[in-house]
């Protein structure tokens, strides 16, 4: 009692004390992270309809978790007020390039030479998408009418498709990337196994469509008929017959989202046998 009522007249009054223990509380409770550094992760935006940066910020409170404790966002038109690409470790690149579009080409090119690791962010990004089919005559821009997916113009490490692409991927690839550069060995070696597959997927082209899961899963007796490619079609050229997909090619807008959700599009032993300690570690990193 003496103790409490001499810590009193020390902090000056019940209110003050209140506030002293709730800061040795706070400090008591840290959560002491395996490493500390940030790394420095931006947000490229060109020709696209910003459904993937929706997507992105979906994570809610995954997503500001990340930015305090993994990642400080420093670039992004929308989210964070800088002018030009500076310096990043992972640049996730969202919509296609605009050949007629000098700034955006000078831009894709800036991000390659500015970043250890780029990302095509969606499938506009990653396969060109809709944006392939654009025949210019837009009311603002009339001369914009060629649009490449950014794979043909500069070399992409990582594939993150879809029409968007999942919140849960996004933020998986997030922290994965975060690891694999600032974590210890085994962390790093884990972030790989994960990230191969989207890796593989880049290294594969800048084309994907239904024709792609027809030779390479379907007619290989691959296909075990789960129907994830179907939903994943946004344009829905996609649907199950009989258990197994069938495909639209008139309504095939080449997006390439059916093979890269395809479980059997890749089959790889290191992700399989790694999968508890990937969902752990991911769970864990976002606590």
């Amino acid at each position: 009692m003496e103790l409490l009522n001499s810590i009193k007249k020390t902090t000056g009054g019940e209110a003050k004390l209140a506030q002293v223990v709730t800061e040795i509380k706070v400090e008591a409770t840290k959560e002491i992270k395996s490493v500390a550094n940030k790394i420095k992760l931006g947000h490229v935006h060109l020709s696209g309809c910003t459904g993937c940066l929706v997507s992105m910020a979906d994570n809610n409170l995954g997503l500001i978790k990340i930015l305090d404790d993994y990642a400080d966002l420093v670039y992004g038109l929308t989210l964070a007020d800088v002018r030009h690409i500076p310096e990043m470790d992972v640049a996730l690149v969202e919509g296609s390039v605009c050949l007629q579009d000098h700034e955006s080409v000078e831009d894709i090119k800036e991000t390659r030479r500015k970043s250890k690791i780029v990302v095509a962010l969606g499938s506009c990004s990653s396969y060109g998408n809709i944006t392939r089919f654009s025949r210019g005559g837009q009311h603002n821009q009339p001369q914009h009418e060629s649009f490449l997916p950014i794979g043909d113009l500069i070399d992409v490490d990582i594939y993150i498709p879809g029409c968007p692409p999942s919140p849960e991927l996004i933020r998986n690839v997030a922290v994965m990337a975060y690891l694999l550069l600032e974590g210890n060995e085994d962390q790093k070696a884990l972030a790989g196994k994960y990230l191969k597959p989207l890796m593989d997927l880049a290294k594969r082209g800048t084309t994907g469509c239904f024709c792609d899961l027809m030779s390479d899963v379907i007619n290989q007796g691959l296909c075990m008929g789960c129907g994830t490619c179907a939903a994943s079609c946004p344009v829905r050229a996609i649907t199950m017959e009989f258990g197994k997909p069938q495909g639209e090619r008139d309504l095939c807008i080449k997006c390439g989202s059916c093979y890269g959700a395809c479980p059997r599009s890749f089959f790889n032993f290191d992700v399989i046998s790694e999968f508890e300690d990937i969902s752990e570690i991911i769970a864990g990193a976002l606590k």
